[in-house]
């Protein structure tokens, strides 16, 4: 669909182009002409991108180095907890973010299938993150607090909630942006299975 959309802005731009050089009585039509391509553009751009499938940077690529503590204080955590050969979710959130709240149930979920999620508190308080998970429940293995956001920027965030699977050697092999629901459960899950089998 999104290539009908194009395709719609590249006629019209080229029959304004057309009109133009030969068609000079027609020429007052030209703005009606880029209006119409621009509208299908912005058409295009609202209702046909998808957010999820914006292309990741990091895929097939180690996480980025980091040294965190824990949300609620703690020896410090690095890389290496995502290298013991066990596939995880790498889950960005923070309690200040709405959809993150919408996303809980399905992470809680995932805990119960025996997903092992670790969580990235995206800049946050610890006692705001505490206080969330008391309320929803605590889905993750480890939650990792990056108060500074510099992890995230690292890992190419556009922002929360998103959520990188993590193959047993470190070497992230799929991305999910916004919050994850019950229609993408299942695409998780697979994705999660792939990560078994390729490391």
């Amino acid at each position: 669909m999104i290539f009908l959309v194009a395709l719609v802005s590249v006629i019209c731009l080229a029959v304004a182009v057309i009109v133009a050089l030969f068609f000079r009585q027609f020429i007052r039509f030209i703005p009606l002409i880029l209006f119409v391509a621009l509208v299908a553009g912005f058409l295009g751009g609202l209702f046909l991108w998808k957010a999820d499938e914006v292309p990741s940077a990091l895929i097939d690529k180690q996480v980025p180095n980091f040294a965190l503590e824990p949300v609620g204080g703690g020896e410090l955590l690095s890389q290496t907890l995502f290298q013991d050969g066990q596939v995880r979710l790498l889950n960005v959130w923070a309690s200040w973010c709405a959809p993150c709240r919408a996303e809980h149930e399905m992470l809680m979920e995932l805990k119960n299938r025996g997903v092992k999620i670790v969580g990235l508190n995206y800049k946050d308080s610890d006692k705001n993150a505490q206080n969330f998970l008391k309320e929803l429940g605590n889905p993750f293995a480890d939650n990792l607090s990056d108060k500074n956001g510099r992890v995230g920027i690292d890992l190419g965030v556009y922002g929360v909630p998103e959520s990188f699977v993590v193959a047993g050697d470190g070497t992230i092999t799929y991305k999910h942006i916004g919050p994850i629901l019950p229609m993408h459960l299942e695409q998780l899950m697979l994705e999660l299975a792939r990560a078994q089998t390729l490391r």
